[in-house]
């Protein structure tokens, strides 16, 4: 079990990284965000701002921007365990992230090695 940081201050910690790697990736923040921990699994469902030009692409073109998308969420997973592993010390099993372009509604789950709570 992590006896490093209360669950308050870890969610905040996750979240500050998820939002941090958000900016970097997409360059556009998250809308708002809900974070849950159950044993060693973490949950975020985040609204985002679809990037513009994927956004004016959609319509005609949803193949490629469902491409992209793809390729997006696969560099947002790799980082997001990376630093979660080098900034919070802890062993990360899985990342698994899903995306809705059009409801802009994101689902991530965590699976880290040792249970965070309880």
């Amino acid at each position: 079990m992590n006896n490093r940081l209360p669950v308050g201050v870890l969610k905040q910690e996750i979240i500050k990284i998820y939002n941090s790697i958000n900016q970097d990736i997409f360059g556009i923040g998250i809308k708002s965000q809900k974070i849950d921990i159950l044993g060693e699994k973490v949950y975020i469902f985040a609204t985002h701002k679809r990037i513009p030009a994927l956004k004016t692409l959609d319509d005609e073109f949803r193949g490629l921007t469902a491409s992209v998308d793809m390729l997006l969420m696969e560099k947002n997973k790799k980082r997001l365990k990376e630093e979660l592993e080098q900034t919070l010390g802890l062993s990360v099993v899985a990342v698994l992230k899903d995306y809705d372009p059009k409801a802009e509604i994101s689902g991530t789950i965590i699976i880290f090695k040792e249970k965070l709570e309880g």
